[in-house]
């Protein structure tokens, strides 16, 4: 009787512990969500070079691994770009290196085509997102390569995770940290260039 008595404690120990595995599992699972999405992405940037803004072909095959919002800006910038060009028709001055050079999602000057990539880790932040670092490689043998990293920033939208912004990280070689989504608005005021500020010209 003793024994019978503990059978439904028994029982319902047993049933909590079993709901609470759904609940770690998707703990674990979320961060691989994200690290898949951004595998994704730097898959297809290894496979081809995409420097500057990407073109609407281009950008289709990029869009679902980025938000919304990235997506937004990214069109913004190339029509700030068609804006400028169009305020100098006659190329009396160097168009920003952002618009054809700057690697969107990897960097500047010789980190705009990396032909590697490694996934290193992934944070989770308070608001719910995540922050994935990505080590990137350039050169290949006989070459000497080097690498450099990136962090990701992946928000949930429409019930999964995309990337809504990339964090060029402070190193040895770059001074500042800086996000595309503030290099991509600058000089510009939505589609159309307005310029940089005086600070922002000395520095160019």
């Amino acid at each position: 009787m003793t024994i019978l008595r503990y059978v439904p404690v028994l029982l319902l120990v047993t049933f909590l512990g079993y709901g609470q595995v759904p609940q770690r599992q998707r703990q674990v699972e979320l961060p691989k969500q994200a690290e898949i999405v951004v595998r994704g992405l730097y898959q297809q940037l290894v496979s081809q070079r995409i420097g500057g803004i990407p073109t609407p072909k281009k950008l289709k095959v990029l869009s679902p691994y980025l938000s919304n919002s990235l997506v937004h800006r990214i069109n913004q910038a190339r029509a700030c770009r068609d804006d400028w060009f169009r305020l100098h028709p006659k190329n009396d001055e160097k168009a920003p290196s952002t618009w054809t050079e700057f690697g969107l999602f990897s960097g500047a000057d010789d980190r705009g085509h990396p032909g590697a990539f490694q996934i290193e880790k992934t944070e989770s932040e308070a608001d719910g997102s995540f922050r994935v670092y990505v080590r990137l490689t350039e050169g290949n043998p006989p070459e000497k390569s080097w690498t450099w990293q990136v962090a990701d920033i992946l928000t949930r939208e429409g019930g999964r995770y995309v990337i809504d912004d990339i964090v060029f990280l402070r190193d040895k070689d770059i001074d500042t940290e800086s996000r595309l989504s503030e290099i991509l608005t600058t000089g510009c005021d939505g589609p159309h260039w307005v310029g940089f500020d005086k600070d922002q010209s000395q520095s160019k």
